[in-house]
Parts: structure tokens; C-alpha cells; sequence
């Protein structure tokens, strides 16, 4: 019906894309006239070709139903929400909403060209089911991922089929050889599943025994989970495996390699292999030289292997916005200060605005109104004054000039210290604790206040110059406030930057807000369902991220009790999150090993890094915007290039886990904190220099790393016994460290 449809509107190019994808190659279509319940579902008559053009989603199931004239089309993806759009006759495309959740990660990919799908009304079902009614399916239909693996081998072949193609492998010449190789790991895990799953249990085992010493080091942790399904009934519930069926893993081969592959496979007739290989791998060809193994290595290792190319085209804006302008008035003594200094230079030109520090605006820069930032209030500009202030005093740190190091270490912490956050003027420090508690301390001689009773405040004179003194009661005054609220271990927490606000995360699934006015809870955030890994407020306040076990990244905004935006497309826990400067994007850090940075405005993911060896536990912006940092438990951490989408840089030296990471307030030196118990100070100027970014390194991703990061190391320093979880600089580039003290 949809071929007679197209042939009469004489959209000639999307009937032979349709029946090249639909294999129709003959003239098989009967003269067949339309039946009417097909002539309602292609928009009423059929005669208005635009009635509701839907994109063909390779990987969503989906269906089309005819509501009267109008077109719906509901897309199914799994554990979310679905969502239906009903489109009157002549409005353009009708796009099937993907559903929002944990797993809705298979994009649908658009057929051939644009124009493929004009006119189509329907979605397709992976099913074909065109019916009444439309079955929304909630779960990931299990049984329907699994079923793929119904194509039937010889059992006992698989082990030839391999070895086969091992063998063919090992011996291909060395350039392509070790592009190949990545093969390797995707078919050992599709043919174990393929045998479990169809209950050739004794075949599985021997397969799996003879060759999972022959995968690479990094994918050890997923080989003991696959070990453990050796029944057709483990698979169903385990999601590792799910999305490994559901995921395709993406390899990136040159041309010339992936010609070799075929002609070998074709060749050889082994159809098991090949039809795994376009079943369940998506194979990213460029054109050009071969990649060599250690550039292979630098970037494989995640749960669904490289980003394609296309993820990290989209342009994105790194820069950072323009400080708004404002007068600030200049002591006198603060101008003798600066003279006794005996620079007085610096000072002179800021008299009249120091907000004037960047007056052009930066070409990388979104919009100043990309999306909607709070007013600045006065207190805001105050602490912006002080902020300039103090900066006139940073020391310039780099290689002949490393920052000193004040470790704050919690001694006898046995609730557990699982996370620490120091605010931007380094006034408070707080821990959360695995007893549930949040834990405020001040820093300085000022100590902890809180607000006076209504009863009290009623008496004070508003108009007095020091309001903001009297409504704070002294009776209330200490070192420290404890926070009880929490049901569970907390996990990440968060100092607003006017320092009026605090987040914390929890075990419980909750995120809460806390006023360090009056030290009390404001709100509970409830959008999670499982543990809350992290949370972070945005660089200019009101916005907030959380990220969990639930594998999604929740965006807020503190007087919204629901989220404003979810980030979905991790294949597991989103383990950190943060803000860049402009506070147009966020970076996630997975346990599946990736790294994402999303686009606030539209909630789409712009950017897949991929590299890490295991979960990511750490992520920095550098001040200017341009750069990544991350950490994972692999001990190395990757250096990225926003812009370009490309890893720039691996420093290794860390023996454990790099649970923190903070470029100083200039951006000279990178510092990073472990389990290993050191902090080490890298050269981030010179790691960043010279950076080959030509249109052919972006285009295929061959990226050249130097051999070893010692170079780049300005220093190690080592605690007695206390693992490092949080870093922080203060504004005249003091490095503060944090941690809890480990008897053992």
C-alpha cells in the first residue's frame, strides 16, 4: 500500500529506497487498489502527500494509528514514557517521540535522505504489526531482543568459526591486524550468548574457556559477569547482557580492513560471523590509513565501544559568556596595600568597572540568552568585587611555581566519609557521611549562625545599616551543624556560590535542598528511583544535575520539584556529573565507561568520549571552557578537546581510582587526587599546547599521544594514609585537599 501510495504521488526516489530496504526488488506490487482502513491510516484521502511525514526508526519499535483524519505515531523504547503525536493532516513531519528512561538509547536512523521518508504516514514496527490497537510496551520486551539469537548454527562449529577467524586475523598483515582485533571481543560475547541461548550449555562453557583469556585486560570485569549466565533463563533479567544485545557495539576499521574482513568472511562462507557482524556491530569506516594498536588502545574500552564519528560532530560553544559590567568602589587602603606591593600597574584600569575583564565576547560563546540564567542580586556583586579583589593577589602558578597544599584530613571518621564539597571562597567545608548525616563546618574564625525565630526578627529595625548582622542569633553560634534528613549514605554534595544553599544526594533516592540560614531542610527532590551518585550546582546557581544508579542525568532548577531535563542514554550508572563554566552544558561520567556531555537547551547529547578502562569517577572543566578532564578507576586520566571531540592527552602515574580533579584558578596545573593516597600536580599548559587538530585527526580520530606523561608531572605528594576524594582551589590559587583518614 505504502509503494502504490508512493508511485501515485510520484515520489520516485523514496519508492526505491523503500524497496531496496524492504528487498522488493521485482514489480510485486498487484494492482491491488487500496483497502479503506489503508486508505485512512495514509491520511484520510491520500491525495495530500504531506499529511504527517514520520521518520522510519530502525531500532524503535514503533506503530501507526489512524485517529479519524489525523496521524499518530507512538514509539515504544524501553522502561519510560511513551510519548504520541497526533498530527493534523498537512503539519509537517510527525516525528515518534522517543521515550524518555534509562534505557530509550538507540536513536532511530534516518533512511537514505530526508526525502526517504516524505509522504510515509507510518512508522514501521520492527514487528510489522499494523493493527487497531497499539500495545505500549513498558519493559524492554525481553524476549523480543533475545529472540535474535534464535538463528541457528551448528553448535559445535563455533569454536572452528572463531579459531578460524582468529587465525585469519593473526595473520593478516601487522597495519591491519590490530584494527581487526577489536572484533575479537564483540563475537566472543555474541556467540557465548548465542549458544547459552540456545541451551547448548557444555558448548558455551568449552567456547567460553578456551577463549576468554584472549580478550583484552579492560574487559575482565564484563567476562566474570558473562561467565555467570550459563542458562538460557539468566539472560532475562541481566542487564549488562541486554544492552550489550540491544547497544550496537561500534567499531571504527578502515576501509581497506573492513574490505579484507568481508572478502575473508565471504570466502569463506561463514555466515555465522558475518551475520553477527551486521546483526550487532556497527561498523564506522573511514577512508585513510589504518590506526596502529596504540592509538586502537587509547580509545577502545567501553561497555559499547567507540563513539561513531557523527556523535561528536554537532557544534558546540565552549566558550564563556561575558561577566556583566559593574562599578566597584576601591578603598584607599586597598590602593596602598597594592602600592606596598609595588604593583600598582594592575589595579589602575579596573578602577572604573572590573566586570570590563572581558570586554569582547568570546567568538566559542553561546548567546548570552541560550538559556535563561537568574538575575545577579547585590550580594552577588559584592562577592564578585571580593572575588576581583582577591584575584589581583593569586599567585601565578606553573612549573617553577607549584601551589602550596592544605590538607583537611577527617580523623576518626567511622560514619564513613563518601563525599566532600569546599565553597568557592573556601569559607565552608562539608562531608557527607555514610551514617546519613551532612556535615557543615566553617573554616575560618567565623563561626556557623542561624537566622533569629520570626519572634525575634519581627523586633529588629529594618532600616539599621547592619540588618544583615542582627538577624543572625549568636546563641546559635558553632564550628560545626549536622543535617539529619537523609535515609541513606550520602553521595555527593554541593555548595551553591552565594553560599546560601547546600545539596546532598543519597542512597535514598532523594536530593535535598538545605538553607545554611537557618540549617534546615528546604526541599526533597524526588525523580530518582535508586541511589543518587552525584549532584552539582551550576556555576551561576538555580540549576542544578543529579545523576544516579538509574543510569539517567536529571537536570533541576531549585524551585521546580520536577526535573527539567533528562539526560538518558548512559548504559549504566551515571557516576559523576558537572557543570561547564557557561553553564550551557553538562558532562556525565558513566560506569559504562563513557563520558557524555549534554546541551541544557535541548536536553541532545553532543558529545561521546570514549577511553577510560573502567567507571569514571571524576570529571574538571578547564576555566577557559575548552578542555576536559576525567578520571576513572583506571588510574589515568584523559584530557579531551570540547571543541573537536577529541582526547588530547593521557597522564598516568596514579595507581588507584582518581577520585579528583581541579584545574587551578588560571588553568596552568591540573591537580588530582586518588585512593592511591597522593595528590600530583600536572603541567596543563604544556599538555594542552601544540595540539595537532587538523581535519583529518577530527575526521578519523587518529590521535597521537605521547609514550609516557612523566614530562607533564610537576609533582607527587603522598598522605600518611589517607585516600584523596576532593580538590578545591582558592581564589588566590591555595590548593585545599580532603579526605578521611584510613587506620589500615
Amino acid at each position: 500500500a505504502v509503494l502504490q501510495f508512493l508511485r501515485r504521488s510520484n515520489l520516485r526516489e523514496s519508492e526505491e529506497i523503500l524497496r531496496r530496504e524492504a528487498r522488493l526488488l521485482g514489480d510485486d506490487l498487484g494492482a491491488a487498489a487500496l483497502s479503506p482502513a489503508s486508505a485512512g491510516l495514509l491520511g484520510g484521502s491520500g491525495s495530500d502527500a504531506d499529511s504527517g511525514e514520520a521518520l522510519l526508526g530502525r531500532g524503535t519499535s514503533a506503530a501507526a494509528v489512524a485517529i479519524g483524519g489525523n496521524v499518530a505515531t507512538v514509539a515504544t523504547s524501553s522502561p519510560g514514557v511513551a510519548a504520541v503525536a497526533a498530527v493534523p493532516p498537512g503539519k509537517g513531519e510527525a516525528r515518534g517521540g522517543c521515550g524518555v528512561g534509562p534505557s530509550s538509547r538507540r536513536e532511530p536512523r534516518e533512511v537514505g535522505s530526508p526525502c526517504a521518508a516524505r509522504g510515509l504516514s507510518v512508522m514501521l514496527g520492527h514487528k510489522g504489526r499494523l493493527g487497531g490497537a497499539v500495545v505500549v510496551e513498558d519493559q524492554p520486551d525481553v524476549s523480543a531482543v533475545l529472540s535474535a539469537y534464535n538463528q541457528q548454527g551448528d553448535p559445535t562449529l563455533y569454536e572452528e568459526y572463531y579459531s578460524g577467524l582468529k587465525h585469519f586475523i593473526e595473520c593478516s598483515l601487522d597495519c591491519h591486524r590490530a584494527e581487526l582485533s577489536q572484533l575479537f571481543y564483540p563475537l566472543f560475547v555474541h556467540m557465548y550468548l548465542e549458544l547459552v541461548y540456545n541451551q547448548h550449555e557444555s558448548e558455551a562453557k568449552s567456547f567460553f574457556e578456551r577463549f576468554h583469556g584472549d580478550q583484552e585486560c579492560y574487559y575482565q570485569d564484563d567476562l566474570r559477569v558473562l561467565s555467570s549466565l550459563t542458562k538460557k533463563e539468566h539472560m532475562k533479567g541481566n542487564e549488562t547482557m541486554l544492552d550489550f544485545r540491544t547497544s550496537k557495539f561500534v567499531l571504527r576499521i578502515s576501509r581497506d580492513s573492513y574490505q579484507l574482513l568481508k572478502r575473508h568472511l565471504q570466502e569463506k562462507q561463514n555466515n555465522q560471523i558475518w551475520n553477527i557482524v551486521q546483526e550487532h556491530l556497527y561498523i564506522d569506516i573511514f577512508d585513510g590509513m589504518p590506526r596502529s594498536k596504540q592509538q586502537i588502545d587509547a580509545m577502545v574500552g567501553s561497555l559499547a565501544g567507540e563513539a561513531k564519528r557523527e556523535a561528536n560532530k554537532a557544534k558546540v560553544f565552549f566558550g564563556l559568556l561575558k561577566e556583566p559590567e559593574f562599578d566597584v568602589p576601591l578603598d584607599d587602603e586597598d590602593e596602598e596595600g597594592e602600592n606596598e606591593e609595588g604593583k600598582p600597574k594592575k589595579k589602575k584600569p579596573k578602577k572604573d568597572n572590573v566586570g570590563s575583564k572581558s570586554k569582547k565576547q568570546d567568538p566559542n560563546a553561546p548567546p548570552q540568552n541560550r538559556i535563561p540564567l537568574p538575575e545577579l542580586k547585590d550580594s552577588d556583586k559584592l562577592d564578585k568585587v571580593m572575588n576581583m579583589k582577591e584575584a589581583a593577589r593569586r599567585v601565578r602558578l606553573g612549573p617553577e611555581c607549584l601551589p602550596s597544599i592544605c590538607f583537611y584530613t577527617f580523623l576518626n571518621a567511622y560514619q564513613g566519609l563518601t563525599a566532600v564539597d569546599i565553597t568557592d571562597d573556601s569559607s565552608m567545608i562539608v562531608g557527607g557521611f555514610a551514617d546519613s548525616t551532612v556535615r557543615v563546618w566553617s573554616v575560618t574564625p567565623k563561626k556557623l549562625r542561624s537566622v533569629k525565630t520570626a519572634a525575634d526578627l519581627s523586633l529588629i529595625d529594618k532600616e539599621s545599616d547592619d540588618v544583615l548582622e542582627r538577624i543572625m542569633d549568636e546563641k546559635t553560634a558553632s564550628e560545626l551543624k549536622i543535617l539529619y534528613g537523609h535515609s541513606g549514605p550520602v553521595y555527593g554534595t554541593s555548595f551553591s556560590p552565594d553560599r546560601n544553599y547546600l545539596l546532598s544526594c543519597s542512597e535514598d533516592g532523594t536530593v535535598r535542598l538545605w538553607s545554611l540560614q537557618t540549617f534546615t531542610c528546604l526541599v526533597g527532590y524526588k525523580g530518582h528511583n535508586y541511589p543518587v551518585w552525584d549532584t552539582q550546582f551550576s556555576p551561576y546557581g538555580y540549576y542544578f544535575v543529579s545523576g544516579g544508579h538509574d543510569r539517567v542525568a536529571r537536570l533541576w532548577a531549585t524551585d521546580h520539584y520536577q526535573p527539567l531535563r533528562i539526560f538518558a542514554g548512559h548504559l549504566a550508572d551515571v557516576t559523576c556529573t558537572r557543570f561547564h563554566p557557561n553553564s550551557n552544558y553538562i558532562a556525565t561520567g558513566s560506569a559504562d565507561r563513557t563520558i557524555r556531555l549534554w546541551d541544557v537547551l535541548n536536553g541532545n547529547c553532543v558529545r561521546i568520549f570514549t577511553g577510560h578502562k573502567g567507571p569514571i569517577h571524576s570529571l574538571a572543566f578547564s576555566p577557559n571552557g575548552r578542555f576536559l578532564a576525567t578520571g576513572a578507576t583506571d588510574g589515568r586520566v584523559l584530557l579531551w578537546d570540547i571543541g573537536h571531540g577529541l582526547m588530547v592527552g593521557e597522564l598516568k602515574g596514579h595507581t588507584d581510582t582518581v577520585y579528583a580533579l581541579r584545574f587551578s584558578r588560571d588553568g596552568e596545573i591540573l591537580a588530582s587526587g586518588s585512593m592511591d593516597n597522593t595528590v600530583r600536580l600536572w603541567d596543563a599548559v604544556k599538555a594542552f599546547e601544540d595540539l595537532e587538530t587538523d581535519d583529518f585527526t577530527t575526521a578519523t580520530g587518529h590521535i597521537n599521544l605521547p609514550e609516557n606523561s612523566q614530562d607533564l608531572l610537576l609533582g607527587t605528594y603522598m598522605t600518611k594514609s589517607t585516600p584523596v576524594i576532593h580538590l578545591h582551589f582558592t581564589r588566590r590559587n591555595l590548593l585545599l585537599a580532603a579526605g578521611a583518614y584510613s587506620s589500615q
